[in-house]
């Protein structure tokens, strides 16, 4: 008792000012565009600094991707400094600061400091409209976690910090800013948030951040499911995709995102698809190389897709229709939860039709399949498969061979399946024999077998 209430008194908020350079993190570290939004708004006479997960990163080692403003300007202001800056935001106005290289845009996001909270909320105490400014110690009660929650001035090369978000950070622990109940309420994709920084950073959730989850995880059902889907798509480009989807489950979460997720994780070769599938993904944003989020989620619901597809085919539906109809019903019950966009969910759908066509490689099938927009995408999808024992590496291997040889040699493999090293599905399918008419049929089971008068 007296240990926790010795605890809680050393961890009252309280602003502390330490040198960057003792923490590992000098100007130079720091992008060269968010510098100068810096420099630009103290010139204003504004205070600004460089916070958040950028400030967090440097302090574990890692390479920020988004270099984030907070300032004291309100966004008119910071408007009136960046003409060229636009104002975004309905439920928290903030002002994009673009930049133009040879790369294309750059955006700095400058948020103004938030003052406490009067804001209306709905009847489970989710903020509907934030627009209160304040000072950055109000600021910095209003962010998340400790972790995110420091400000470093770049030009007196300090970071300020209110709630022990250094010494969380050095600690390696997720700590919630506050009541994590009042929290999480306020904002419940804020689970889902610590599931993604923990995984992605290695820290470990403080029991007290921790423990409402599981009571709290059906204030998610009032998300909307666009915005579902952007938390999931962080999720899956954190870099620790595989390692978000175990914790997803292990704090029940994933019944309000992805419910399918249960079944998946249950069965070892759903499994192992989906691990290897999402670790391929995070190898590939470790190289710096792009990910198709189409092909994300045609790996991530596959397995679903392909157990409805095998019962509709097993209640006497053909192949493909039987495929298309599986496809729409897994989509009909996720998008319930995640709302995929079109662009994405047609490249996914794209890539599950092609499975059953590169099983067909005799006559032109094969060079007219090579033609394809998403060939590529679809036969890295069967690679994939034949590597976890889900389709046959045989075939995997035919089309690694076919799409990389010259013409004479893709005709000679063609021919060669003709000459019965076709599978099933290379058959040419036989016209079935024309059913004869009553009346026709009745002449020709006549004794004398007679046809039709000449």
């Amino acid at each position: 008792m007296i240990r926790k209430l010795i605890g809680k008194v050393l961890r009252r908020p309280g602003k502390k000012v330490l040198h960057a350079k003792h923490l590992g993190i000098r100007r130079e570290m720091l992008h060269s565009n968010a510098l100068k939004v810096c420099d630009k708004l103290q010139d204003a006479g504004f205070d600004a600094y460089i916070v958040g997960g950028a400030v967090r990163d440097l302090m574990l080692g890692k390479s920020p991707k988004d270099f984030d403003v907070a300032t004291s300007a309100t966004p008119e202001q910071v408007r009136h400094v960046f003409h060229r800056s636009r104002i975004i935001g309905r439920r928290f106005r903030i002002v994009h600061v673009p930049f133009y290289d040879r790369d294309g845009e750059e955006i700095i996001e400058v948020t103004t400091f938030r003052g406490a909270s009067d804001a209306p909320t709905d009847d489970a105490g989710r903020i509907l409209r934030d627009n209160v400014y304040g000072t950055i110690e109000e600021d910095a009660a209003r962010r998340d976690f400790t972790a995110n929650a420091l400000y470093y001035d770049p030009n007196a090369e300090e970071i300020v910090d209110f709630h022990h978000g250094v010494e969380d950070i050095e600690a390696k622990r997720l700590v919630m800013i506050g009541d994590p109940v009042q929290r999480y309420r306020e904002d419940p994709v804020r689970m889902l948030r610590a599931v993604r920084l923990a995984s992605k950073l290695g820290l470990t959730i403080a029991p007290a951040t921790r423990k409402p989850m599981a009571e709290l995880a059906d204030l998610l059902e009032n998300i909307p499911s666009a915005r579902i889907f952007d938390e999931m798509m962080k999720l899956l480009l954190s870099g620790k995709a595989w390692a978000c989807m175990c914790m997803l489950r292990d704090e029940k979460l994933h019944k309000h995102v992805l419910p399918l997720l249960d079944r998946l994780l249950s069965r070892p070769e759903s499994s192992a698809f989906l691990q290897k599938a999402l670790e391929n993904t995070d190898t590939r944003l470790a190289e710096d190389k792009p990910v198709s989020a189409g092909f994300l989620f045609a790996a991530l619901l596959w397995q679903e897709v392909e157990l409805r597809w095998k019962k509709n085919e097993a209640a006497g539906e053909h192949a493909m229709p039987a495929l298309v109809n599986a496809m729409n019903d897994v989509e009909a019950r996720v998008e319930k939860k995640l709302a995929i966009p079109n662009r994405y969910s047609a490249a996914m759908k794209e890539i599950w039709l092609l499975q059953p066509r590169f099983e067909q490689r005799v006559g032109m099938r094969a060079h007219r399949l090579l033609e394809q927009p998403r060939f590529r995408a679809g036969y890295d999808f069967l690679v994939l498969r034949a590597e976890c024992g889900l389709a046959d590496k045989a075939l995997a291997e035919w089309w690694t061979q076919f799409q990389y040889c010259d013409q004479d040699t893709r005709a000679a493999m063609v021919a060669n399946l003709g000459k019965g090293a076709a599978g099933a599905g290379d058959k040419k399918r036989r016209k079935k024999p024309r059913r004869k008419p009553a009346s026709e049929k009745a002449a020709t089971d006549k004794p004398d077998g007679g046809g039709s008068e000449q």
